[in-house]
């Protein structure tokens, strides 16, 4: 799970990534919440976890814009206060959870599997093929923590393969999914746009394939190696 970790102090940031990189998490370091909001636009978070006192932008704040960024992502808050009505100003401005300074990680790690498991359909925000995700929400295909290059167009394809991974799509099932009418278009564009979309898959090298299945229709399948 990709975590961000948003503290002014270095060394809780630090902390935090080595606690939950021993549970198997990636975990990516910021320290205003501008940072944070940067790193959330470009990279797939799963869970941030906020500090309330932020130089700039509250965590409050910080919260807020996430979630309206991408309301997938689950946020838990922590705070040295412990008074009711930061509890409730924090769960009010959309974060999932909310904890107090100081912690255990043991109950940090049961949290956080809390707020994902709450929110079940997040998963489906997102498409793992082989070494390849598909973020469903900022329309971006990710390999090895960097975006792969694809036309809008490409990415729709892409997507349509993906959901049925393994089994063969008709062209007439494509044209249908991504351009919702075959009136005045050729069908041989989604042969068009299935090659520009092997040749870059093929050029990653991610192990993921499209198969022509001749006078039917195309499979993406991942390679067991």
């Amino acid at each position: 799970m990709r975590i961000l970790a948003v503290d002014d102090e270095h060394e809780m940031t630090a902390l935090l990534a080595r606690g939950l990189a021993s549970d198997g998490h990636h975990v990516i370091e910021a320290h205003d919440g501008i940072d944070a909001l940067s790193i959330a636009h470009s990279d797939a978070v799963d869970v941030a976890i906020v500090d309330v006192m932020l130089p700039g932008m509250s965590g409050f704040e910080l919260s807020r814009r996430l979630k309206g960024l991408n309301p997938a992502i689950a946020v838990i808050l922590l705070t040295a206060r412990n008074a009711i009505d930061d509890r409730v100003r924090g769960l009010d401005s959309g974060a999932d959870d909310y904890m107090i300074k100081p912690f255990d990680f043991a109950e940090l790690g049961a949290r956080i599997r809390a707020v994902t498991r709450r929110d079940a359909p997040r998963e489906t925000t997102r498409v793992a093929v082989g070494e390849l995700t598909i973020d469903l929400v900022r329309h971006r295909v990710i390999f090895r923590d960097k975006d792969v290059p694809l036309s809008s167009t490409e990415f729709d394809v892409l997507h349509v393969l993906a959901r049925r991974l393994g089994e063969t799509v008709t062209r007439r099932e494509v044209l249908d999914a991504v351009w919702q009418t075959d009136a005045h278009i050729d069908p041989n564009i989604v042969d068009q746009y299935v090659s520009y979309l092997r040749r870059k898959l093929d050029q990653l090298a991610a192990g993921v394939r499209i198969v022509t299945e001749r006078g039917v229709g195309f499979r993406l399948i991942v390679d067991e190696s």
